[in-house]
């Protein structure tokens, strides 16, 4: 690999990292040498590239970089391809338009023009059983999360008991056959899941709830045992 390649690669490394990554593990998936590391980060800076740290503790790229035209090899696009076919079938109708345009914009980003590759792509998802398309709750739920927002849900149980929550929705999980939603409940003052094709009714209130959503998640996961990486 030339040098130039390896300095991009380089790049898109410290760019999937949100904290900061040692020389060592930076090594370990460039498959070069530390020594190798450490030269080549030296290199970006003198080039401008906006990376923090040093040896010991950890590389990081600031935020708001604007990185050189994109590069996907053949499984980098095909995966791409293939998430954005699975959410075309699996969300709501605004992540479906979202996902065809986000290839779209992916597409025409690239030096070559990659339209026609990811047309012809001959990775394809099955239609779900159910017909997702009828839950009118899960972009509201989608979007009371991402603004920290309060919901009141009318619900029914899986025995058909209807009751009146407000709760405080902070991750939506999708799954063949269902769509949960997980939120801190304040009727019961405790974490509770709803499944999204239970829902009879949703409003979205002004108030943001009090806990960082972070949080949440993280007392969720501890709770839950819920794997980092699911």
């Amino acid at each position: 690999m030339s040098r130039t390649g390896r300095l991009f690669q380089l790049m898109d490394a410290l760019r999937g990292n949100r904290r900061p990554v040692t020389a060592a593990v930076l090594a370990g998936q460039l498959g070069v040498s530390e020594r190798t590391i450490y030269r080549d980060i030296q290199t970006l800076a003198e080039l401008g590239a906006p990376v923090e740290g040093s040896a010991g503790v950890g590389y990081l790229l600031r935020t708001g970089f604007f990185l050189p035209p994109l590069m996907f090899d053949a499984d980098e696009l095909e995966s791409l391809v293939l998430g954005a076919r699975w959410v075309s079938h699996q969300g709501d109708a605004a992540l479906s338009r979202a996902a065809n345009s986000a290839l779209a914009k992916i597409a025409t980003a690239t030096p070559k023009d990659l339209r026609d590759h990811m047309a012809e792509t001959s990775l394809y998802v099955a239609p779900p059983a159910n017909n997702f398309s009828q839950e009118a709750f899960l972009q509201p739920a989608r979007e009371a999360i991402r603004r920290h927002c309060k919901l009141r849900l009318g619900y029914s149980d899986e025995h058909g008991a209807a009751s009146e929550r407000t709760v405080w929705p902070f991750a939506l999980a999708f799954f063949e056959g269902k769509r949960v939603l997980a939120a801190w409940c304040e009727l019961r003052d405790a974490t509770r899941h709803f499944r999204i094709d239970r829902i009879q009714a949703a409003e979205q209130l002004a108030d943001r709830y009090p806990t960082p959503r972070a949080v949440l998640i993280r007392q969720w996961r501890e709770e839950y045992r819920i794997d980092e990486h699911y």
